[in-house]
């Protein structure tokens, strides 16, 4: 995993997060690394708005309200982690990605604000994002050696 250690940024796609809630015992050691680096200050985080909308999606299903509250400080709180909003300029970036690579609009929100937020690196586990070439996508799954893919 060394690998995360060789950046300084990174933009968080939902799954890292879900993972890393859920505890996932395949990937807990890649996101205990991950955010450690980030809450040491070692490396900054963003993550885009449309992460905590997701994230929020299966506890409010559930009804578990301590969950979605949980979330919601976790992302709102946790050190040298910041949380981007789809504004104007994340907007018109997705349209560009969007259109030039023919993402989901979801999966363009997500590189476009790692872009925004000049991030050194994208952490995923979506396959497609692979075929992005202006930022490093760093797929979870091939670093751990699951080979399985997860999308958000």
């Amino acid at each position: 995993m060394r690998l995360l250690e060789a950046h300084r940024s990174y933009c968080i796609d939902t799954m890292a997060f879900i993972y890393h809630f859920e505890g996932n015992p395949a990937y807990t050691p890649f996101t205990r690394l991950l955010f450690g680096l980030i809450e040491s200050g070692e490396a900054r985080g963003v993550a885009s708005t449309l992460t905590l909308m997701e994230l929020l999606v299966k506890p409010k299903r559930l009804g578990d309200l301590v969950a979605v509250e949980d979330y919601k400080y976790a992302l709102a709180n946790f050190p040298n982690l910041k949380l981007r909003g789809l504004d104007p300029e994340v907007a018109e970036r997705a349209a560009e990605i969007r259109a030039r690579h023919d993402l989901r609009t979801p999966d363009a929100i997500q590189v476009a604000t790692a872009l925004v937020e000049e991030a050194e690196a994208l952490i995923t586990n979506d396959l497609k994002l692979k075929s992005i070439d202006e930022v490093e996508t760093i797929i979870m799954s091939e670093i751990i050696g699951t080979g399985g893919e997860a999308t958000s």
